[in-house]
């Protein structure tokens, strides 16, 4: 196991160290605030054409803003490691409020108090920025921000399926779990470089892959935590060991949980490489920081995959399996909420905003209808299949 589990960040290293020598920014920017003002003239000539009566003309500079400048210099991730995930997440949804108002003919005035906010917001943030001076503790923490966010939620789904195969008496198909992790660090590898440098897919079009393959994650893991919860039971175990002689089953069932791992890495994947290839492009004189905050954060992975993976051999099986389906309920909770708001930025799913929620975004909750729906609807199938497999259990135990 720790032989397989070292090869998974050895490959993500060679992998990382290929891909990352580039700079991903296109022009040289002395600071924050000139990439700001650039976006500004962006925003000023949205508001002209929203003026002129030319809506659709004013949304494409409003996206030229977000995805030529805000996503593609780098600002984002800048906030994202520097400020907090929450202040990106609101800016975000700052240009998609200016969107929704053109799309709905609002007043000149309503348009041009939006994005008054908005270029307060980024200004804001560009000045937070410019006074952060390079340091190597800034640079080492925000490369370990870095990693330990892009990699907590894969380590959890990948450290409890194998928990969960070793528990259950099939420790061998470890082995293409751990197969289906290191392949989505070289796929993902591949798409970095094949989105950065080969087909230049435009920022829209890459938010919507990023959306779909979460939640084409959110189908894989639903199935496979509800899969875990049907044999949560004794008695529904016993059988299920007992018939595991149909092979066909078990098949299905494993290649479900090296999809679930998969896709956990592959998501995260190329982001991370994207991400690094940015903090590296933006340090000059700590590059060394960034690699010793990338192994500091791996080492702490290990550690986070060792408390699920070593932990699990003292629960009971039945609260072990349990816990890890409701686990992997949440990581599809919250790989929903991700997935419709990469969905929303690419404009592809609107927003409809609600005031209560506060984002948190390592549970993929954000403060729209469009992103609370299906996670409600997740929740509440969940529970559904908890209520129903626990009824079925006390039935088969009354029966015997």
């Amino acid at each position: 196991m720790r032989k397989n589990f070292l090869t998974i960040f050895i490959s993500f290293l060679c992998v990382t160290m290929l891909i990352l020598p580039g700079r991903l920014n296109a022009a040289e920017y002395a600071s924050w605030n000139a990439i700001i003002d650039d976006m500004h003239v962006a925003l000023d000539k949205a508001l002209s054409s929203y003026e002129g009566n030319n809506p659709d003309e004013a949304k494409d500079f409003v996206n030229e803003a977000y995805f030529g400048y805000y996503e593609k210099e780098g600002v984002e991730r800048a906030v994202l490691s520097y400020i907090s995930g929450k202040r990106a997440s609101v800016v975000e949804y700052q240009f998609s409020a200016v969107k929704r108002l053109m799309t709905e003919g609002a007043s000149v005035q309503e348009v041009a108090s939006s994005l008054d906010g908005l270029k307060r917001m980024l200004r804001e943030d560009a000045n937070s920025l410019d006074g952060k001076e390079e340091s190597a503790v800034s640079v080492f923490l925000a490369s370990l921000v870095i990693i330990l966010r892009e990699g907590f939620e894969a380590i959890l789904v990948i450290a409890a399926i194998v928990a969960y195969l070793i528990r259950s008496g099939n420790a061998r198909q470890t082995r293409p779990v751990y197969a289906g992790a290191i392949a989505a660090l070289v796929a993902s590898g591949f798409a970095a470089y094949a989105l950065q440098y080969v087909f230049k897919v435009s920022g829209a079009n890459q938010e919507i892959l990023e959306g779909a393959a979460m939640l084409l994650a959110v189908v894989v893991l639903f199935f496979v935590s509800n899969w875990m919860i049907a044999k949560a039971e004794a008695e529904a175990w016993k059988q299920y060991i007992e018939g595991k002689v149909q092979s066909a089953v078990e098949t299905g069932s494993v290649f479900a949980l090296c999809a679930a791992a998969f896709l956990a890495v592959f998501r995260e994947g190329a982001e991370t490489i994207l991400f690094y290839q940015a903090l590296l492009g933006e340090t000059s004189a700590y590059q060394n920081m960034v690699w010793i905050g990338f192994a500091v954060g791996c080492a702490a992975l290990v550690v986070i995959f060792a408390l699920v993976r070593y932990g699990s051999l003292v629960i009971p099986i039945k609260p072990f399996f349990l816990g890890t389906s409701i686990l992997m309920y949440i990581m599809s909770v919250a790989f929903a909420g991700g997935g419709v708001k990469e969905l929303q930025e690419a404009d592809v799913i609107s927003v409809t905003p609600v005031g209560f929620v506060q984002s948190v975004d390592i549970l993929g909750i954000y403060p729209t209808l469009e992103t609370l729906v299906p996670q409600i609807v997740l929740l509440a199938l969940a529970i559904a299949s908890v209520v129903y497999y626990r009824a079925k259990g006390r039935k088969a135990r009354a029966a015997a």
